[in-house]
């Protein structure tokens, strides 16, 4: 039998890959793409990491343990009476994987509906022929493929500490961590990047008592420190733990936990005993298995596939987007650089602008920001005007019950164009998105203060942040 031809083979089905398969199809590509993510009954599972053990289920437990914490919280104060309240952390756990199904589901239905070719398997080079090249697909049924262009989307794992690997019982990466199936009485986490807090604040609502360990100095480094600071008063007050240029020393998994020997920032010898461990220390690229060497394609140090602005590699008609390549692991990020190379296989001119790529954590407050922090602007020495604007001054936030943290906003001193927006508080995520429109269409603050927005909303608050750059806030 003859093998399969296929003008684009997209070897991953994450955010970059289905989403880069679907464009090229849309634009008249005769398209496969391939993926090994089984579900629990080994069928297909596509959306990787994302859908499967990242962003959709960690967001679906942050949910529920929401919503348990307002009962036993907040409720009261709405005049809401609850008693007998209890977790059921297998329903809760139940939900996130039918939320995760939806979503695998929901793919493959836009395969069939785009007349993408699936195939269930691990993809891997086999070597260049005439026109393009041969992958080997090797799942329940082994196939070989020809493709004239190929997309590599193989995304990230999670980074391992070294000499503790991951058992997902007790030393868990975010797969195990969406897995607990009773809520710990102790959690330790090493790490508190975006999967940490938001695993950390998931465990911390529904009863387990959370110690963060973090090898840096600073809390949040990336984020814009008013804002960092901010996160900080709000995850102290709720008792989450934070430790702050940690040391980490032996770690030591027997029967009643695991015991992490740390030294704190002070030089001082410390413990940590737990009865679950996450290890939330960076990502690496999935390159393992590619068989890259067989055709040559070039990877880095650190494994991942080496690309130019355009997402290109070193091989002609191969080309590699998301979490693989270099940039930000972000989902969305790969969707961006999945749709802009199908748009250049076309002949089209896909463009991504990194500048404009928003950063959300979804903890309680949710943290959000797109462009530059202040520290960048100062360490340029770029001139720059900042207004700011609390939520505890918004309506809504207040009829809400949520008035943690504030909304900035940075200008340039001259032109006044909007050059970063860092939000704070309630439903962050979602207010972030004008700053992203503004910003496409280089607005400047005056033309965020002076547009009509919704009274009462949180987006209000959007308009008062951009009106105190000006220094003329109108509620605060």
């Amino acid at each position: 039998m003859s093998n399969q031809q296929f003008d684009v083979i997209v070897i991953g089905a994450g955010p970059g890959g289905y989403i880069a398969a679907i464009r090229a199809a849309q634009l008249g590509q005769k398209v496969a793409c391939i993926d090994e993510w089984k579900n629990d009954q080994g069928g297909p599972a596509p959306g990787g990491t994302c859908t499967n053990v990242g962003c959709i289920p960690s967001k679906a437990l942050l949910q529920s343990s929401e919503h348990f914490e307002h009962a036993s919280k907040h409720f009261g104060e709405h005049g809401i009476a609850v008693s007998g309240l209890k977790m059921d952390v297998a329903q809760m756990v139940a939900r996130k994987a039918a939320v995760v199904k939806q979503n695998n589901d929901g793919i493959l239905y836009l395969f069939k509906k785009n007349k993408v070719s699936f195939f269930h398997g691990r993809g891997s080079f086999v070597r260049a022929v005439d026109g393009g090249y041969e992958i080997a697909v090797k799942g329940a049924k082994d196939e070989t493929l020809v493709g004239r262009q190929i997309i590599v989307a193989t995304g990230s794992s999670a980074r391992a500490l070294p000499g503790v690997p991951f058992d997902e019982e007790q030393v868990l990466s975010n797969d195990g961590a969406l897995r607990i199936a009773a809520v710990p009485k102790r959690l330790g986490l090493i790490g508190s990047g975006v999967i940490g807090l938001e695993m950390g604040s998931v465990w911390r609502r529904v009863g387990a008592e959370v110690t963060v360990l973090e090898a840096l100095p600073t809390f949040l480094g990336a984020v814009d420190e008013q804002i960092a600071k901010e996160a900080r008063k709000a995850f102290d007050k709720q008792g989450l733990k934070i430790e702050l240029g940690v040391k980490v020393g032996e770690v030591k998994v027997g029967k009643k936990g695991v015991s992490v020997a740390w030294t704190d920032a002070k030089g001082a010898a410390q413990e940590l005993v737990v009865d679950k461990l996450i290890v939330s220390i960076g990502r690496v690229p999935n390159t393992t298995g590619l068989n890259a060497e067989a055709v040559g394609l070039k990877l880095d140090e650190r494994g991942a596939v080496v690309v130019d602005d355009d997402c290109r590699t070193n091989l002609p008609g191969v080309w590699a987007v998301g979490d693989v390549v270099r940039g930000p692991m972000l989902a969305h990020k790969a969707e961006e650089e999945g749709v802009a190379v199908a748009e250049r296989i076309a002949g089209q001119h896909g463009h991504v602008d990194f500048n404009l790529i928003p950063w959300v954590i979804y903890t309680s407050p949710e943290i959000a920001w797109v462009g530059k922090t202040e520290q960048q602007l100062k360490a340029e020495g770029a001139k720059y005007k900042a207004g700011s604007f609390p939520f505890m001054a918004n309506g809504r936030a207040r009829a809400l019950g949520d008035t943690t943290g504030l909304v900035k906003f940075l200008a340039d001193a001259a032109t006044d164009e909007i050059l970063g927006v860092h939000i704070v508080g309630p439903m962050a995520s979602e207010l972030i998105a004008e700053a992203c429109v503004a910003m496409a269409f280089r607005a400047s603050s005056e033309d965020i203060a002076r547009i009509c927005h919704a009274h009462p909303s949180l987006g209000e608050s959007m308009k008062e942040a951009a009106l105190a750059v000006d220094k003329r806030t109108l509620n605060f």
